[in-house]
């Protein structure tokens, strides 16, 4: 079926119905990721009942999803500024598709990481691609509202995942999690050959191979020194910092490399705009806080308050109504008080409510941490539609794609650096607070029980009423894990401060420019009054 010319549903009511299969394609991909985060406690679980997957195995499940979405991103919007964003689209939904089942039918550990790998350059080829067809398909008045109803797709698959996680994991199998994406993955593609309409630039650049590499060693790298760190607690030994280090290193050499490529995978110019560079680096803050924070918490709502995985779903719920309810009204506000204003309270926000989880402990009301998802998702809504709106206006039009992926980019990287340090910092304090408090058990047993709350549970449920201090150990698990879950939200909420400050330095204020600053080697005449 052959769709409309792209400037023919620009002026016609027919785009809304292309914005509503673009938000469908994206709830599919942060559907996956909403779901695992439920399903952390089950996947710990010896087989059948899980995978047995270790901490750090957890982290690496939800960080290889993150890091291979970052590390691509850029990439696939200059492949969908090329081959055209609808073709490509279709093909990461595909790819989804194919990476979900192969996540649901995995056997061990490893089999699921790469999974999961899979997923993230799926997710790498949907994610930027829906918003540089939004770029395309509305005009710059319509577009800042049709970003924010965007931005609410991110918040329905927050509300819904949880929600889908629990019925499931309450009543089938683990690999159910993954294979609902199946479904759902081909309704979308039906809607997209039907209603989309195809788009591309038509000056694309080349690929920029070894920045590819580059960026996905380097950050690679960089968590895995982190993550080990957590596992083992020993924060000073080689495998640690020299493998964070050497990331570290990985990734200045990337930055040599693009000052100098001739087709850069990171347009390093754009950051001479203080609109595009201060949005990015507030919106990479805000991610990293939320999303290490979310992390922790599903863990104190699982493990620490033994709530079932519904009831936990349930209490998720605060934080994804507020984003999709204030997500499509947001940008007003921007447009009215600015978005230095807006995305400042929105930090502030973040702030709040991450020292609100550092007071949480076994006996606190649960209205407690309802109410600070909600303060998480309320600020959140302050903070994405304003910053993703500044940075495309910042950009010409036609690389929309790439400017899209960039910015998707920096939110993913925020958020596996944040999984990855504040959930290594809950497993180290957790470590170093329970090993003293483990000597009744059997030696072998004493450093599997000491990685995790939930190891530490499992261990203490086999060996039963073989251990007569089970009860002073079990106390002082709960004690560990709330004073590693305490620490690791301090170090959240001093991140968004830091955002906060950032966001009142550099975002644009009430009436400041957003295209003017935009930098002028990059600007297109043929694009000055584009609508």
């Amino acid at each position: 079926m052959v769709v409309q010319d792209k400037d023919e549903i620009e002026n016609s009511s027919r785009r809304w119905w292309v914005l509503g299969v673009l938000v469908l394609s994206l709830l599919v991909v942060q559907l996956d990721t909403t779901v695992l985060g439920v399903a952390v406690q089950r996947l710990s679980q010896p087989r059948p009942d899980g995978l047995g997957l270790t901490q750090g195995e957890l982290l690496w499940a939800i960080n290889a999803y993150t890091l291979v979405m970052a590390g691509m991103l850029l990439t696939t919007g200059a492949l969908a500024d090329r081959l055209g964003r609808k073709r490509v689209l279709l093909g990461g939904l595909v790819l989804f598709a194919v990476a979900s089942l192969w996540c649901a039918f995995s056997v061990t550990g490893p089999m699921l990481i790469a999974g999961r790998a899979v997923l993230g350059l799926a997710a790498a080829l949907v994610t930027p691609t829906t918003l540089a067809i939004i770029t395309q398909v509305f005009s710059k008045q319509e577009r800042p509202r049709a970003i924010g109803i965007w931005s609410g797709g991110v918040g329905i698959a927050v509300a819904v995942g949880p929600l889908v996680g629990g019925l499931l994991l309450d009543h089938l199998w683990w690999d159910s999690i993954f294979l609902v994406n199946v479904p759902v993955v081909a309704v979308a593609i039906i809607a997209m050959a039907v209603i989309v309409p195809e788009s591309r630039n038509p000056r694309p650049g080349r690929f920029d191979v070894p920045g590819v590499l580059l960026s996905l060693l380097g950050m690679a790298l960089l968590v895995k020194g982190i993550i080990a760190g957590g596992d083992t607690g020993e924060w000073t030994s080689p495998q640690v910092w020299a493998v964070g280090s050497a990331g570290v290193l990985v990734l200045a050499v990337f930055v040599v490399w693009e000052r100098r490529a001739t087709a850069p995978l990171l347009p390093l110019d754009w950051f001479r705009s203080r609109t595009f560079s201060g949005s990015i680096t507030v919106m990479t803050l805000a991610f990293f806080a939320m999303l290490g924070v979310t992390f922790t918490t599903a863990f104190y709502l699982l493990s620490l308050r033994r709530l079932s995985v519904l009831s936990t779903g349930l209490l998720l719920l605060p934080l994804a109504l507020a984003q999709l309810t204030l997500s499509a009204w947001t940008p007003a506000l921007a447009r009215r008080f600015g978005a230095r204003v807006t995305g400042t309270f929105g930090m502030l926000l973040l702030t709040s409510a991450l020292l609100l989880f550092a007071s949480l402990d076994t006996g606190t009301p649960l209205w407690v941490p309802g109410f600070a998802l909600f303060l998480i998702g309320t600020g959140i809504a302050f903070i994405m539609p304003s910053a993703s709106a500044a940075i495309m206006a910042s950009v010409p039009k036609e690389r929309a794609g790439s400017a899209s992926a960039t910015s998707n980019a920096f939110r993913q990287v925020g958020g596996a650096l944040g999984t990855a340090v504040l959930g290594a910092v809950l497993t180290g304090v957790y470590r170093a607070q329970i090993t003293d408090h483990l000597d009744a058990l059997p030696a072998a047993v004493r450093d599997l029980a000491a990685s995790s709350i939930q190891a530490t549970q499992a261990v203490l449920e086999s060996l039963g009423l073989q251990l007569p201090d089970a009860s002073a150990i079990s106390t002082a698990s709960d004690q560990a894990f709330t004073v590693g879950f305490h620490t690791s939200s301090l170090i959240g909420a001093a991140i968004a401060l830091l955002g906060a400050v950032l966001a009142a330095l550099v975002l644009t204020p009430r009436g400041g420019p957003t295209h003017d600053d935009a930098p002028q080697p990059m600007a297109d005449p043929a694009e000055a009054d584009a609508p």
